[in-house]
């Protein structure tokens, strides 16, 4: 009572500091004293001998962090709870089954951890290894701990304390404690907070972090008045749209109270981990009754407060439990039985409660209701399925007059209510998971009892939400019909559930199927049935029935009792308890038009909205008629409503129930007259509702008649089932495993019994690097196809039927689509095929069949024919099945061939069905269908001979009917053949027409295309940038130097896509400009988080070659001209500003920073690029002075310069060889790449524009020749049109600065060669990139060279004087930083002149550095490193040079850099010992290798994206042990895995939101400024996707590249298939990043979807 305040009051200072020091103080004289009483000795030494002895329990017992991967075996598991964690998995056998992953993000639910998996251990009595006066000790010690912790925890008042826990003075010192609720958001606690207790943003958002994680925070310290004026703001503040937040002002010393009874708590759960004895000392305690007698115990009491405790406090307890009494199956046994007894109260607390289900000891029913033991025990000794159903009735109040539940506006509160009743369900489903085995009478009693509770909550539901038919005007307010689905949603496993239960015990199926029959009478019973009964005649039979029209009278879609009786009547069959026990069961009292009823007037419903007669009742009732076929639902509903109707229909005479389903589909009259004329004056209806009308009707008898895939009905198993639905599925279109799955209805274990079929019927097709792995449905399966399968919806039935034809078209058989064979009918539904030979089937086929004859007026539709011959086709099939199946002597009863032979009886004297086929089968107008009906006449005459056929010449008859057969083929092959020839013919002779036509237009029109040949030909040889240059050998090609050999002369001519006119480039007519991107990138850089100084004042001129920044342009090569590049532009940035005023609507694009997108490919742009001249062939330049010419290349150019001295007057400016529109262009890119480079405005005085320039192109080159040598292939044509243009542009961009300041850079890149007293601070020969060196120092040169005026001086020789200089210099670098290791190879040559010459260069280097320099033995290995490492350098300036001096492309690449450098150091060594000197000498040099610095290695490595794990759920495990770095220790929510530098980030999270440019980012928006200039590749481990961000406002999401074994990836996990690395894939995504395709790649994807505009992509 002294000590526990004074540790735990410290006022609201929380560092870091503080809390350890509070830790510590707790530990040692809160805790140690404890250990020490407990066991008597040193704790350390004690819990070790306790962990010695320990006996641990079989179970796991491992609890789930935060998105920790779990397991469940598919194979194995009771249920899909039954869950492993990741060590015990990868130990076990079921890592070879099928198995589910997934990333639980609730609660621990290692419950029955295997419980179900592997048998009971048995019962170890622990308490044998603990000393007895430790026991004694342990019960009093646990007792008083769990004890004060309880107390403390249920503690009611604000500022008192429990008797013996008063502080000896009281103090004036109070918190204001704030609590945490499920109502208000982030946004709103944050700004309330900030209001009451005016602290900063940053403090409150902490404040409010903590109150979502522990569930409450002080947040503010001090006397009572001060407190209570905070408590008022903030209720004051949040009380306006809903209740306000829970805000409490206590006494500092309850609170210190409080906080230590959690820290015992959480003592006492590492405590009992040490020994199984004490845990159950433990158990005992806190399940000991108390002397109040009921509910009485520590436990109960904790479980009974559940819901007025804080989110931390609970979390801890449910902890202490699960490590307790839910590891030992003696005391869960115990704790079970309690939970069940206050189920009732406990789930009324949850309702009332705001906090999440995984916050609840609610949630705690998983881990004991799923052990099937348990749960029994449960239901037969706490009656627990009874009370579970109703609890959930009695919250549901809302009840219409007939006592049917009433969901119609439901106010939020009650919605929320709804929401969680719902969890209810769910506990229901846990206790009913997997039937029993063993049946005893007190079981059968409990579930019976249970069986009457849940009919009397589906008559509740009976006829709930009806529905009736608007006429006149449209409905006002949609009626609500959400809140109903999602009830028959929830309990539509439940009820496949309890069937099965039924299914397993013939007594209960009994008792269950006469319940569930008079609950269905007692609601007929209610049913306003006082309609006037009608006597209904059709081909001489007549009905008694009743008037009810479903358009004009309410009728609902819900009615489960209907339903559950239609599931029992199929059980009574598949189980064939009917034929067993007929005396048990009431089938007598059944009266089929009774049971047909509802569900008939359900599927009429839905008939009549497909006719459109309901278009005036709104949406509700669409989404009604769609979910009640969705497969979600379907099984329940549709599916049952058609099962009905095949009991009622095999009860009944077939022609009484067609005419009562002629007439609830209201076209009972069209049949009924003779004339057809009067037909139409009795409609009301408007004619295309009747057709569709009457189409519906026979589809329903199809599918009454067809559909026995339903074991019980048919005689099948559930394997068919199955298997014919993916059929079907399959022959839409082939379809994707997760596809598939989705299509097919789950039972309660989520298992759709799809992998077990599947592979019988279909094929698999891996996906590539995009796309999906693929099912294909195998050939020999087409014959199943039934084009009238009940499942399918409109567009389905027409996609197959679409696909089926063509299938049959390329396989050159007819394109009829006959019924399949149809399996047996079950002995209880035998009488269904009578359907289909009954007098009013054949009144109503021979009537559709005489419309088609004589088509008048509309009257009947190809569909109506379709399902008519579909009709046939079923009845001939069935007939030739009983005939194959019976035995020669026993008459067969179906003789539906007699029937259609005969003429129609009496009202239309029309012929037989079989007369009207024959002549339907020549009409025109039904070409479709003239193979049907030639396959049902080919039926006919097959059966005919079955029946005339005796038994002794079956043989023979057999290969006459095959013969008969032949010939007819042959016929059809026959015609089908002359028709092709025609047809052929007629086109040959059409096409002959057109072509002396065209010539006849040619000649015409001579000299025009005389004109157009010449431009072509002119056109396609400039647009060929690389003609083919068989002449020029290998040796021939040189891109540098007097020697090089100038590009093929070339006009090129290129055509604007705005203006479509075509011109050439030259430097003094328009611009042209192709459109480009400028991006920042740190794709090459070997140091991702250098900091750069402030933009103002970097110095670009010299690049470090760790390269870590760089500047690079891609374009798509599209060629517009300036003017119009600019009105387009000027467009595009009006539309912004006018749509800035309408809405400020985000777009792909940010036009404030001169983005758009190219206007013929929709490429992201900033930029354009402007195109100039080819550079002119060196030869040409002095063509007049070939005899001179060989005296020239001798000199250099400073000795010819004095010839003229024009150039070196002062004021002497050269000419600018460019327009002012492509001057003007040159400053707007040049400007573009210095906004972008640097982060500053434009300014175009600063010295350093030019240089961005540069860089740009360097650094381009240098990441271009970085993939390409890893592809090994050739440059794209657009990459190839944007680096010519940008090298180009560089040599130029000289041209748009002062002369002055170009010459400063070249004087400046120089002296880094060559060393200059004169200029300052050159860095050392180590801190140079030689690349952009050199390019650096050649672009400059052109300006230098500008003043030789004379004509004579060549710019090639001194580039190629650069280009030795800086090799050399390069070699240099190469040789100062290599590592050579020794390889021990033997050499077959002893040292050519190569390696002797390198060995020479080192010795140098090595005299004037000294010891600095390692001692090299072998020049092979030096001479192997050279090569190595020079090789990159000589390859990007071959391309460099080749773009700069447009020369023919160097194809051989690779060997002509291999000749060169063997060259090179020789020719350069002799030439430099004084620059080599020097450099060495610089003391940059020494201090870098010493250690002063990051030495770059030469070649560089080209960098790659992480390695990723081959299994996927090695990620998840790795991010879930990944804690947020700021809200200590606390789990991450969304933790995110950089790709480029394996940084695991804590994303979509207030905890780590940072300040960049002065906004708030989330931990990856900030992430990528530090690590990739701005862009970001990041795979969000919990989702399973890949995230691209670009900058703050941009970002996309892009699959990842884990795949299941069905080659699809799961984004959002939700499948839970393993997941397996796609190399390939993954390789594609690094591609894209190191060819700068990822702003591009969001560009796309944002203009594709423009959801993703309106994510706030900074935030994550």
């Amino acid at each position: 009572a002294i000590y526990v305040p004074r540790i735990f009051c410290l006022g609201l200072s929380s560092s870091d500091r503080e809390e350890q020091r509070e830790e510590l103080a707790c530990q040692l004289l809160l805790l140690a004293p404890l250990e020490w009483l407990l066991l008597g000795e040193e704790p350390a030494a004690g819990l070790a001998l306790l962990q010695e002895n320990n006996q641990p329990s079989a179970l796991c017992g491992h609890v789930f962090k935060v998105g920790e991967p779990t397991y469940s075996c598919r194979e194995c598991a009771a249920d899909p709870t039954c869950v492993l964690c990741m060590k015990c998995f990868l130990g076990s056998v079921h890592k070879e089954h099928r198995y589910r992953v997934s990333a639980r993000q609730s609660f621990c639910n290692c419950g029955p951890q295997t419980v179900e998996l592997s048998p009971f251990q048995p019962e170890i009595c622990g308490l044998t290894q603990l000393p007895t006066d430790m026991v004694g000790r342990a019960f009093s010690v646990f007792f008083i701990i769990l004890k004060y912790a309880v107390d403390l925890l249920t503690w009611e008042h604000e500022d008192l304390l429990p008797t013996g826990l008063q502080p000896p003075e009281r103090e004036d010192t109070y918190y204001c404690m704030l609590f945490n609720d499920e109502v208000h958001t982030y946004e709103q606690v944050i700004y309330t907070l900030q209001k009451a207790v005016s602290c900063s943003q940053k403090e409150a958002v902490s404040f409010a972090t903590t109150v979502d994680r522990d569930g409450r925070k002080s947040v503010r310290y001090g006397d009572f008045q001060f407190c209570e004026q905070a408590k008022s703001v903030i209720v004051r503040n949040t009380s306006r749209q809903s209740k306000p937040l829970r805000v409490q002002v206590m006494h500092s010393s309850v609170v210190a109270h409080q906080c230590f009874a959690l820290k015992a708590l959480s003592w006492l759960g590492q405590i009992i981990q040490y020994s199984d004895g004490l845990r159950r000392i433990l158990c005992q305690v806190g399940l000991q009754k108390g002397p109040e007698g009921e509910n009485s115990s520590l436990v109960d009491r904790l479980m009974l407060n559940d819901s007025k405790m804080w989110k931390g406090a609970r979390n801890i307890y449910h902890q202490l439990l699960m490590n307790s009494l839910l590891m030992d199956l003696k005391y869960k046994k115990i704790f079970a039985i309690q939970f069940a007894k206050n189920y009732e109260r406990l789930q009324n607390d949850y309702v009332k409660d705001d906090h999440g289900r995984e916050f609840s000891i609610t949630d705690l029913s998983v881990q004991m209701f799923t052990v099937p033991s348990l749960a029994r025990m449960l239901m037969v000794e706490e009656n627990l399925m009874t009370t579970i159903i109703r609890t959930f009735v009695d919250h549901l109040r809302h009840r219409d007059p007939q006592g049917r539940f009433q969901f119609d506006r439901y106010t939020a509160q009650q919605a929320f209510k709804f929401g969680r009743v719902q969890s209810l369900i769910g506990d229901l489903k846990y206790v009913l998971i997997s039937p029993p085995s063993k049946w005893s009478d007190q079981l059968r009693l409990k579930f019976l009892e249970g069986f009457y509770a849940f009919l009397e909550l589906l008559k509740c539901m009976q006829g709930m939400d009806p529905v009736v038919r608007q006429v006149g005007q449209h409905i006002e307010m949609e009626p609500e019909w959400e809140a109903a689905f999602t009830l028959q949603m929830k309990l539509t496993n439940i009820i496949t559930m309890i069937q099965e239960w039924c299914s397993t015990d013939e007594r209960v199926l009994i008792e269950a199927y006469k319940k569930c029959l008079s609950a269905l009478s007692h609601c007929h019973n209610s049913l306003p049935d006082g309609e006037q009964p009608i006597s209904l005649s059709l081909a001489g039979h007549s009905v008694e029935t009743f008037r009810y029209q479903v358009s004009q009278e309410k009728v609902s879609i819900h009615l489960p009792v209907c339903r559950l009786l239609a599931g029992l009547h199929i059980l009574l069959s598949r189980t064939e308890v009917a034929s067993h026990f007929p005396e048990q069961l009431p089938l007598g009292e059944l009266s089929p038009p009774l049971l047909i009823e509802l569900p008939l007037r359900c599927l009429v419903l839905c008939a009549q909205v497909h006719a459109g007669m309901w278009r005036r009742n709104g949406f509700s009732l669409i989404n009604q008629i769609y979910y009640y076929h969705n497969v979600k639902c379907r099984v329940e509903m549709f599916d049952k409503d058609i099962i009905m109707l095949q009991a009622g229909a095999s009860m009944m005479d077939p022609n009484h129930f067609l005419m009562i389903v002629l007439s609830r589909f209201e076209v009972f009259h069209v049949f009924s007259t003779a004339d057809i004329r009067k037909r139409y004056r009795e409609a009301n209806k408007d004619l295309v509702q009747q057709n569709t009308l009457i189409e519906e009707m026979l589809h329903l008898i199809i599918m009454v008649v067809g559909e026995r895939y339903v074991a019980g009905v048919g005689q099948v198993e559930p394997y068919d089932e199955v298997r014919r639905e993916i059929i079907h599925l399959l022959s839409i279109r082939p379809m994707a495993h997760s596809e598939l799955a989705k299509a097919l209805p789950e039972n309660g274990n989520k298992e759709t019994g799809l992998e077990r079929v599947i592979d019988s019927v279909a094929s698999f097709k891996k996906p590539g690097v995009t796309g999906r792995g693929l099912y294909e449905l195998r050939p020999e399966w087409n014959r199943y196809f039934n084009l009238y399968f009940h499942h399918y919806s409109r567009a389905d039935q027409s996609k197959a039927e679409e696909a089926q034809r063509k299938l049959r078209r390329q396989s050159g058989e007819d394109t009829a689509l006959p019924p399949p064979p149809p399996p047996p009918l079950c002995p209880l539904f035998g009488s269904l095929v009578n359907l289909l030979q009954c007098d009013a089937l054949l009144a109503i086929e021979g009537a559709v069949l005489q419309w088609a004859v004589e088509p008048s007026g509309g009257g009947w539709t190809e569909s109506m024919l379709q399902r008519v011959l579909h009709l046939v086709g079923m009845a001939l099939l069935e007939e030739q099945q009983q005939l194959e199946s019976s035995s020669g002597d026993e008459d067969v009863t179906f003789n539906y061939t007699c029937k259609i032979t005969r003429p129609g009886e009496a009202p239309s004297t029309s012929g037989s069905v079989l007369a009207l086929l024959e002549s339907l089968q020549n009409t025109p107008h039904l070409e479709v269908h003239k193979d049907m009906i030639t396959w049902i006449l080919k039926m006919v005459s097959n059966i005919k001979m079955m029946r005339e056929r005796t038994s002794s010449a079956s043989s023979f008859t057999v290969s006459l009917e095959r013969g008969s057969e032949e010939t007819m083929r042959d016929k059809d092959k026959a015609e089908r053949k002359r028709k092709a020839e025609m047809a052929r013919l007629r086109r040959e002779k059409i096409m002959a027409q057109m072509s002396e036509m065209q010539k006849h237009f040619i000649n015409e029109n001579k000299e025009l295309f005389q004109q157009s040949m010449e431009e072509l030909e002119a056109s396609t040889s400039a647009a060929d940038h690389n003609p083919p240059s068989a002449e020029l050998t290998c040796v021939s090609q040189v891109a540098v130097g007097p020697r090089r050999v100038g590009g093929t002369e070339r006009r090129q001519l290129v055509t604007c896509i705005l203006c479509q006119e075509e011109q050439e480039v030259r430097g003094h007519s328009r611009a042209m400009v192709l459109a480009a991107f400028v991006q920042r990138s740190t794709v090459l850089s070997k140091n991702r988080h250098c900091n750069l100084p402030n933009p103002e004042h970097r110095d670009p001129l010299f690049m470090h070659p760790d390269l870590c920044l760089g500047i690079h342009t891609a374009s798509c090569g599209h060629i517009m001209h300036a003017t119009c590049w600019q009105r387009y532009f000027e467009a595009v940035q009006l539309k912004e500003q006018r749509r800035q005023q309408r809405l400020r609507g985000h777009t792909s694009y940010d036009v404030e920073n001169g983005e758009f997108l190219c206007p013929l490919c929709e490429c992201l742009s900033n930029t354009v690029i402007p195109m100039l001249p080819h550079a002119a062939s060196p030869d040409h330049r002095y063509a007049h002075l070939t005899a001179v010419r060989h005296s020239h290349n001798k000199h250099t150019s400073e000795e010819a310069e004095p010839v003229v001295p024009q150039g070196f007057r002062v004021d002497f400016t050269p000419q600018n060889p460019f327009s002012s529109s492509i001057s003007e262009m040159i400053t707007t890119f040049s400007l573009s790449t210095y906004k972008v480079g640097l982060k500053v405005n434009p300014n175009e005085q600063d010295p350093r524009v030019p240089v961005l320039s540069w860089s740009s192109c360097a650094y381009t080159i240098q990441s271009i020749g970085i993939h390409t040598r890893d592809r090994c292939t050739h440059n794209h044509p657009r990459e190839d049109d944007c680096l010519s243009s940008l090298t180009r542009f560089s040599s130029a961009c000289w041209t748009a600065a002062p002369l002055k300041t170009v010459h400063t850079h070249f004087i400046r890149l120089l002296s880094a060669l060559v060393p200059d007293t004169q200029v300052e601070n050159t860095p050392s020969i180590l801190e140079i990139d030689m690349f952009h060196l050199l390019v650096y120092s050649v672009l400059a040169y052109s300006s230098v060279h500008c003043l030789d005026q004379s004509g004579c001086g060549v710019v090639d020789s001194s580039h190629l004087h650069l280009l030795h200089l800086v090799t050399v210099a390069h070699l240099v670098q190469i040789l100062l930083t290599s590592t050579t290791e020794e390889v021990c190879m033997d050499q077959d040559n002893s040292g050519s002149e190569e390696e002797e010459l390198t060995c020479q260069l080192y010795s140098t280097l090595r005299k004037h550095l000294g010891s600095v320099l390692p001692e090299v033995s072998s020049g092979w290995q030096l001479y192997r490193c050279l090569k190595a490492g020079v090789l990159p350098f000589l390859r990007a300036a071959a391309l460099f040079f080749h773009y700069l001096n447009s020369t023919a492309p160097p194809a051989e690449l690779m060997s002509k850099t291999n000749t060169e450098q063997s060259s090179l150091p020789g020719k350069a060594l002799p030439d430099t010992p004084v620059c080599v000197f020097s450099w060495c000498c610089h003391p940059g040099v020494r201090q870098t290798l010493q250690g002063g610095g990051a030495i770059i290695r030469f070649p560089r490595e080209s960098n790659r994206l992480i390695e990723l794990p081959e299994d996927y759920s090695v990620l998840i495990n790795q991010a879930s042990s990944f804690t947020c770095p700021r809200s200590g220790g606390d789990k991450s929510r969304a933790p995110t895995l950089c790709l480029v530098c394996g940084c695991m980030l804590c994303s979509q999270s207030y905890c780590c939101q940072t300040e960049v440019d002065g906004e708030d980012v989330g931990a990856c928006t900030a992430h990528t400024f530090t690590c990739g200039a701005g862009l970001g590749l990041f795979l969000r481990v919990r989702e399973s996707q890949v995230l691209f961000v670009a900058g703050k406002t941009k970002g996309c999401f892009y699959p990842p590249p884990y795949l299941d074994d069905y080659g699809e990836t799961d984004q959002g996990l939700k499948r839970g298939n393993p997941l397996h690395l796609c190399a390939e894939r993954y390789r594609k995504i690094e591609r894209l990043w190191r060819q700068h395709g990822i702003a591009e790649v969001i560009g796309h994807a944002q203009e594709a979807n423009q959801a993703l505009v309106a994510i706030d992509w900074q935030h994550l």
